[in-house]
């Protein structure tokens, strides 16, 4: 079953259950801000984020779209997707463990005021027993165009000092903080402010902690941003208490950097995410 339900405010979203579980999805930016089994949250949501119109969501999963970060200083933080509203195209419950939501974004008069190009950009979501998030941009426009996104993803931990995140062994990434790009060696482990873009993504990588473990499989992006705030950045930010940072990490799969798509006119460019969470004994 689905509902859209609105907000005393009027703020829109989708909610979906199904036998396997149930998703809350924003219309605003396409952003899927819970994602239950057995009633147990497994996205983090800051409980201060505001739901507003042209405000981002703070936590779930934000779409960064047609730019991940500000490498063009004429686009906004992480592009603009993130705080347009989107169409619901279609909810299709093709089984009693599987839900399949389709919302769209075209271009528009106030899109080309930001970024001067005719698009459409399609976010299918899987729900069922794992998540999975499929972003298709398709370029409507007589020039080609240059494309970085990412999926954002907030996960919550039990405690920031019980994360290990592995598969990035060996792995090159430009530290955001300094500047400097370094190697990887061994796990991540985050005891500290943490901003890398690694550029050389595995297809496979596992978060854990001491009560869950998440596998992220990502396909047609070859980078991955694994972040926390810390401790000072963290009592700066909008929409979330100081203390936040304890009880998430972000693993974002991406094209970020030298790992841009450029798209040709009447040419679609796809990127997928899928998400398997499981429970530690």
């Amino acid at each position: 079953m689905f509902e859209v339900k609105r907000l005393e405010n009027g703020f829109e979203y989708v909610e979906v259950k199904n036998s396997a579980a149930s998703a809350k999805i924003a219309l605003q930016g396409a952003h899927i801000f819970s994602f239950k089994r057995s009633d147990e949250e497994l996205l983090w949501l800051s409980p201060t984020s505001a739901f507003e119109r042209g405000t981002a969501i703070r936590g779930g999963i934000p779409l960064c779209w047609p730019r991940f970060g500000n490498i063009d200083k004429s686009l906004p933080q992480h592009g603009f997707a993130r705080t347009f509203l989107f169409e619901l195209v279609k909810v299709v419950e093709k089984s009693d463990i599987l839900t399949v939501v389709h919302m769209q974004l075209k271009s528009s008069q106030e899109s080309r005021k930001i970024w001067n190009f005719d698009f459409v950009l399609d976010i299918f979501f899987h729900v069922t027993d794992t998540l999975k998030i499929e972003m298709k941009t398709s370029n409507k426009d007589v020039k080609e165009f240059l494309l970085t996104q990412a999926f954002h993803t907030y996960f919550p931990v039990s405690d920031i000092g019980d994360v290990v995140i592995s598969g990035l062994d060996g792995k090159k990434y430009l530290d955001s903080l300094t500047g400097k790009e370094e190697c990887q060696k061994g796990n991540i482990f985050i005891d500290r402010e943490v901003d890398r873009i690694y550029k050389e993504s595995a297809e496979h990588i596992t978060l854990s902690d001491k009560e869950h473990e998440v596998n992220i499989e990502a396909k047609n992006s070859n980078s991955v941003i694994v972040w926390n705030p810390w401790i000072e950045k963290c009592a700066k930010m909008s929409g979330m208490k100081k203390d936040a940072y304890k009880e998430f990490v972000c693993i974002e799969s991406a094209n970020a950097l030298d790992d841009f798509k450029v798209v040709q006119p009447n040419e679609s460019v796809s990127f997928f995410v899928k998400y398997d969470f499981k429970e530690l004994a």
